[in-house]
C-alpha cells in the first residue's frame, strides 16, 4: 500500500484548514487517513501575526522513514518548518515531477 503525505481541506469556504495527513495514494482526498499528523491554519486570527501550524515531527519523521511520499505543497511547508533539509531527496522527486509534467505538456 504506497502512502502519501498530503493535504486534507477542512472547514468552510474561505475559512479553510488543512490537515497533514497520512493516507493511501489511490483513495480519494478527504477520505479517512491513516493518521494525522499536522494542522494548518492559514488565517490570522486577530491577535496573532502568524499562521498556526501544529504538528508532531516525530510521526511525520517516522512516515518518512517508512517510505512515504509527501506532496509538493507538504515538501514545501516541511522545508519551511525545518523537518526536511531545502536539498532533500524530496526536492529532487518534485522536481523531476514537475520536468515531467511540462515536457508531457507541450507533446
Amino acid at each position: 500500500m504506497p502512502v502519501r503525505l498530503r493535504f486534507a481541506l477542512h472547514g468552510p469556504r474561505h475559512n479553510r484548514v488543512f490537515h497533514m495527513v497520512a493516507i493511501d495514494s489511490h483513495v480519494r482526498r478527504n477520505a479517512r487517513p491513516l493518521e494525522t499528523l499536522a494542522i494548518y491554519d492559514p488565517q490570522l486570527k486577530s491577535d496573532e501575526q502568524h499562521k498556526t501550524v501544529k504538528w508532531s515531527s516525530e510521526r511525520i519523521k517516522y512516515w518518512l522513514r517508512q517510505g512515504a511520499q509527501p506532496s509538493g505543497s507538504v515538501v514545501n511547508l516541511l522545508t519551511l518548518g525545518g523537518i526536511l533539509t531545502p536539498n532533500s531527496r524530496y526536492h529532487r522527486m518534485r522536481d523531476e515531477r514537475m520536468a515531467e509534467n511540462r515536457s508531457g505538456s507541450k507533446a
